[in-house]
């Protein structure tokens, strides 16, 4: 099972920057997508973007051109970095892996597609 670790979270006013940070380890494939998620009070989950282990990316339509997932391969750390922040982005935002056995062209954003998960870590953007 790999273990996912999120951190990052915090409180940040309307228009601002936050880096959220996705640490993972025990991987057993070669072949891993990572997506960040997020989940508002009364609101279902929805994802928000991925990376296949090609470098291949898939954004929501909704943080197009704020966010972006760099990566630091030698620190198994995938970054979620979140700028132009509005309220709407208030949320408990969760890594999460899946784990494939061959290499994959594209990522979804589709909760059940990923196998593994952190615990989240709250966003909340407030004036």
């Amino acid at each position: 099972q790999v273990h996912v670790v999120e951190s990052g979270g915090g409180l940040v006013q309307p228009g601002g920057s936050l880096r959220l940070s996705c640490v993972a380890s025990g991987f057993t494939s070669n072949y891993n997508t990572i997506g960040w998620f997020r989940q508002a009070p009364g609101k279902e989950r929805e994802g928000v973007s991925c990376m296949t282990s090609g470098g291949s990316t898939d954004y929501a339509d909704s943080v197009k051109g704020r966010f972006t997932i760099p990566r630091d391969n030698a620190k198994n750390t995938m970054y979620l970095q979140m700028s132009n922040l509005q309220p709407e982005d208030t949320a408990v935002y969760y890594c999460a892996v899946r784990t494939s056995w061959a290499i994959q062209p594209v990522c979804r954003l589709v909760s059940y597609k990923y196998n593994d998960w952190g615990q989240g870590t709250q966003v909340t953007v407030s004036a």
